[in-house]
């Protein structure tokens, strides 16, 4: 366990370093950045526990502790759930923000890993965000939707080479290889419909999901699967509040590509997104240009000035983004024709 210097306690700030893995996770303890106080912990409830119990004991308190650590995904869990029960400072930040703000590094471990992430949590300290956790409906939502997702690739991935093959093989092949794969299928196909019911009744029961929802699904192109991953990956539209900065998370913000004199790159959008929001925006893009006389009119109109397709069609994407934050903040379902509450 850590051997602390507990002097002047109450005036410093102490930052631990956690780097998670599967069945373990290494942490490092730093004041200053120079000195590491080093160890290595199971990932379980019993260990986590224990740890903190004993670092408690060289601290003599935990509100002058911050932790840091990367997102593991489902590995942090445990941990997170012990320092939000117990009150303890945590900022989970991704692992490539983490890893530019070291600069050029050579070599990599967990041990080193743990203090460099104390590091970044010392040198950043007053831009840190406080990790909350998401109420219990959302996190049942986020599950669903994961779970439809990997669904609806697997059922993809059946019926994708199915219909290709039915124009390039033998009538009787074709036909073997569709009564081999029919159940399977229909299996995915009733179990991505129980988890959209299931979905639903999550809406129905909470009012502010609920709210959200209906908001965000009556700007016209926006449907279902959608609007919940909007609603999931926004925390509710508290994480992210502007729309400009959830079309530069969903990687529809075009950026400008220019240095000096010599590199006169296009305008384009950045490939650290969410993959899963860009796709279905785009979907709800190519549904909104042929459903909405107005986005058609639009879309045609950034074609006819001398845009190619695809920019366009992220104009329109943007639009869409637009409308949907702007439904939620005002609280009003979206119109066609607006009309201001002073009129």
């Amino acid at each position: 366990m850590f051997n602390v210097n507990t002097a002047n306690l109450m005036e410093t700030l102490y930052f631990l370093g956690i780097d998670v893995s599967k069945k373990k996770f290494d942490a490092a303890l730093t004041i200053d950045g120079k000195y590491f106080y080093e160890a290595q912990i199971e990932n379980s409830p019993g260990t986590i526990k224990l740890f903190f119990t004993e670092l408690k004991k060289q601290l003599s308190s935990l509100k002058s502790l911050i932790v840091c650590m990367e997102h593991t995904g489902i590995y942090c869990l445990p941990l997170l759930d012990f320092l939000v029960k117990n009150k303890i400072r945590v900022s989970v930040e991704p692992a490539l923000q983490i890893k530019q703000s070291q600069g050029m590094t050579r070599g990599k471990n967990d041990q080193v890993d743990a203090k460099r992430i104390a590091l970044y949590a010392l040198k950043n300290c007053e831009n840190l965000r406080f990790w909350r956790p998401q109420r219990q409906c959302i996190q049942q939502l986020k599950a669903l939707l994961v779970l439809r997702e990997r669904m609806v690739k697997m059922k993809a991935q059946l019926e994708v080479p199915l219909n290709e093959c039915a124009e390039f093989v033998a009538r009787s092949i074709f036909k073997q290889t569709l009564v081999h794969s029919q159940r399977s299928i229909r299996a995915l196909q009733s179990d991505i419909e129980r988890i959209e019911k299931e979905m639903n009744k999550l809406v129905s029961i909470d009012q502010q999901l609920s709210q959200q929802y209906r908001l965000a699904t009556s700007v016209p192109g926006v449907g279902q699967i959608t609007a919940l991953n909007i609603i999931v990956s926004t925390q509710e539209f508290s994480r992210i509040k502007d729309a400009k900065k959830f079309a530069c998370y969903a990687g529809v913000a075009p950026f400008e590509h220019t240095s000096g004199s010599s590199i006169r790159g296009k305008t384009r959008v950045s490939k650290m997104a969410n993959m899963t929001l860009k796709k279905l925006l785009h979907l709800c893009a190519m549904s909104a240009v042929q459903c909405s006389d107005e986005l058609k009119i639009y879309y045609k109109r950034k074609v006819d000035s001398g845009k190619n397709e695809m920019s366009a069609m992220n104009a329109v994407r943007n639009k869409l983004i637009s409308r949907v934050f702007a439904c939620v903040k005002n609280n009003r379902m979206y119109e066609k024709v607006y009309q201001h509450g002073l009129v």
